[in-house]
């Protein structure tokens, strides 16, 4: 589209704008053109320099996460940024440039996007002799579009820089740059086939494609043809030349547009996988015709997710995570071989109260997701007030295992009560959920990306697979004739279990510790001991003063519940670790990329079993430590014990729900996704081996700005 098209179509949607604010009875309901649905600010990068490049940046900020912005090319619909600049005389502005787009889907169009914040980068050039200390302000108007996927919105954003007060700039612009496409130092060839464009772009063949896609700048490609941006695009390699082949619609054009020639060059971005790519310039050449096939991976079909749920769940039965409430397990199978009615009824009670707390979790992490809150899966046990609540629980469950008072309500392994199992079933599954194990990854990960049916459908996959085992027992008698009967060694096994639970309470009380502080963890320690005294008098007692007693100790838990957490610190100190890695930041993580040197990045919490599991066993070793040295491995640490939307929105592009992760980076090369389950040889291994790796990479020569940009 042409700028006087362009031009024409903002004044075109500026007057529906403004008539709808005299339509009737609607007039309240639109909004006017400005900035207000996603916010615009100016940033430089340093002070201007007589004769060099000033970059400047338009930071760009959505009201809420449903509301997106768009690309150069916005694709079937939308409609790209115009700026319009108030610069010196001599100044010039050049060509923006535009992190990688994502792709977005709506009603078969595609849309190329940006979701959340993002930030569009401008060269200034400044020539030479120009007298910075008579600049006044620069000022430049941009009009874009904000969208979400039943409204666009006009905006306006006029914006000013006064550049003898920028001072040292800002230090966004660290991460700004990293989210940039870097430049290809070669060109590409094109050539237009009927209706298909072929692209030819000279990659290294080793270079990993995970999930390669196609941006191109030009909306017209000549004689009324243009990309078919929903359709499927395929590419093929031929040594290092990466070809891709784009298919093109044909538009029912007036003549004169029909007749307009190829342009003599193409702009675009090949985004390798999400959020990372390069830009490109072709011009027209020969493009080889055949290749070996590119496999592009694409979000699994819903049936495979499903089963990756399940499986996933079935493991989590045997993962670190889910030791400490085997107890309430083992008295249940135990229990389950008394009679095939109550085994029957136990197993589906227990496997109701798991698929209730899996799909409960799951809905308010997609509400919580949806009304812009950043979160991922386990993100209860971020919040002190749930932790305490869970000490509280564990005390209570581990005075009743251990005799000290009994309830049917709450003695969830009394002899045929389904409430019983119901409610072991509700604890397994909150407790078991936080960490992810093998298989949970990629259903967790689609399920915060997929409409939120297919997604509860995932979570109740979840929750099924870790009651299997229960249900199975439960409805198939030959598996409980498998279990030892039922006699009077249940009753000093119940006591023994209360020791695993007793620890489960402990490490509870450890992580009210991390999360709040010292002042928290000893008020929490106090509260759990005030509160076993309390049920252990009401079960000595009988009548009303057991009733009292049990009162006593319900009303310490809410009053404990409701106050505790405002004692948690605000800032509490990190874990000391062997490695001594940096805090975790895309501006740290792009600083080390930078230096050429290998990069382990891992992500933790003080809540996942399975993570401390890892570091005991891989990451805080001396073996380890000694390795990184020799090889000079940076190190950097998420800890998402407490909330952090970073990280939360770092494992989310990475299509992790929670933690671990693990990401592996070699000098210039793209990140390396490692197992959820690290062996003890595993970290030194890949450190040892970083000499080799170089070795048969060879020499590169990358693209500028491409080692702090995630090129591959």
């Amino acid at each position: 589209m042409g700028g006087a098209g362009r031009r024409f179509a903002w004044a075109v949607l500026a007057l529906l704008a403004v008539l709808a604010l005299f339509t009737p009875g609607r007039a309240a309901a639109q909004p006017e053109i400005g900035d207000e649905n996603i916010r615009a600010a100016l940033a430089a990068e340093g002070p201007p320099v007589a004769g060099g490049e000033w970059m400047l940046a338009l930071h760009f900020t959505p009201r809420s996460p449903e509301w997106h912005g768009y690309w150069s090319n916005p694709g079937d619909a939308g409609l790209g940024m115009e700026l319009a600049w108030d610069l010196p005389r001599g100044w010039s502005a050049g060509e923006p440039q535009y992190p990688v787009p994502r792709r977005l889907v709506i009603g078969g169009l595609m849309n190329h996007v940006y979701e959340g914040s993002y930030a569009v980068l401008v060269p200034i050039r400044v020539p030479r002799g120009a007298d910075l200390s008579e600049i006044g302000p620069i000022g430049v108007t941009a009009d874009y579009l904000a969208c979400t996927d039943k409204l666009c919105v006009p905006q306006r954003a006029e914006l000013t820089l006064d550049p003898p007060e920028v001072g040292g700039g800002d230090p966004r612009f660290v991460r700004w740059r990293a989210a940039i496409a870097p430049m290809l130092d070669s060109r590409a060839n094109f050539a237009i086939e009927d209706r298909r464009l072929r692209i030819g772009i000279p990659l290294p063949a080793d270079m990993t494609l995970s999930s390669p896609h196609l941006f191109i700048e030009e909306r017209e490609l000549g004689k009324g043809r243009r990309p078919a941006y929903a359709r499927e695009q395929t590419f093929y390699r031929d040594g290092d030349l990466l070809v891709a082949e784009v298919p093109l619609d044909q538009l029912n054009l007036p003549a004169e547009i029909v007749r307009e020639p190829a342009p003599s060059r193409l702009d675009g971005i090949l985004a390798f996988s999400r959020d990372v790519g390069v830009r490109f310039t072709a011009v027209p050449g020969a493009v080889p015709s055949a290749g070996k096939p590119v496999a592009v991976q694409e979000t699994p079909a819903l049936w495979l997710l499903v089963l990756g749920a399940l499986a996933g769940g079935l493991l989590l039965n045997v993962m670190p995570c889910v030791f400490p409430i085997l107890s309430l397990k083992a008295l249940s199978l135990a229990r389950a071989g008394e009679s095939q009615a109550e085994a029957r009824r136990e197993g589906i009670a227990y496997t109701a109260g798991a698929l209730l707390a899996c799909v409960a979790l799951g809905g308010v992490l997609l509400a919580l997701r949806s009304a812009g809150e950043a979160v991922g899966w386990a993100f209860q046990l971020q919040e002190p007030a749930v932790v305490i609540a869970l000490l509280a629980l564990a005390s209570a469950i581990t005075a009743n295992l251990a005799g000290l008072f009994a309830l049917p309500s709450i003695a969830l392994t009394r002899r045929g009560e389904p409430a019983g199992a119901f409610a072991t079933g509700l604890l397994a599954a909150f407790v078991a959920t936080p960490c992810t194990g093998p298989f949970m990854a990629a259903a967790l990960g689609a399920a915060l990306v997929l409409p939120p049916l297919e997604a509860l459908v995932l979570f109740a996959a979840l929750g099924l697979g870790l009651a299997l085992p229960f249900l199975a027992i439960g409805l198939v008698p030959a598996l409980r004739r498998l279990l030892p009967r039922p006699g009077p060694w249940m009753e000093t096994f119940r006591r023994v279990m209360a020791v695993p639970m007793g620890l489960t309470a402990l490490a509870l009380l450890w992580l009210a510790f991390r999360l709040g502080g010292p002042q928290l963890g000893w008020v929490a320690a106090a509260m759990a001991a005030i509160l076993i005294l309390f049920l252990a008098l009401a079960g000595r007692r009988q009548g009303a003063g057991r009733q009292a007693g049990l009162a006593a100790a319900l009303m310490l838990a809410i009053g404990a519940i409701a106050f505790l957490p405002r004692l948690a610190s605000e800032e509490v100190e990190a874990a000391e670790s062997l490695l001594d890695p940096e805090p975790f930041s895309e501006e740290a993580l792009a600083r080390a990329r930078a230096g050429g040197q290998p990069v382990f990045v891992w992500f933790t919490a003080d809540w996942c079993v399975s993570c401390k599991v890892n570091e005991s066993v891989a990451i805080e070793r001396e073996a380890t430590r000694e390795a990184f040295a020799a090889a000079g491995v940076v190190t950097l640490r998420g800890d998402w014990t407490r909330r952090d939307p970073a990280i939360t929105q770092f494992l989310s592009d990475h299509g992790a729900a929670g933690v671990p992760l693990y990401l592996w980076y070699d000098p210039g090369e793209e990140g390396r996704q490692l197992p959820q389950v690290l062996g003890p040889e595993a970290l030194v291994s890949l450190a040892r081996a970083v000499p080799d790796r170089q070795a048969r990479a060879g020499p590169r020569t990358l693209p500028p700005g491409a080692a702090g940009a995630g090129w591959d």
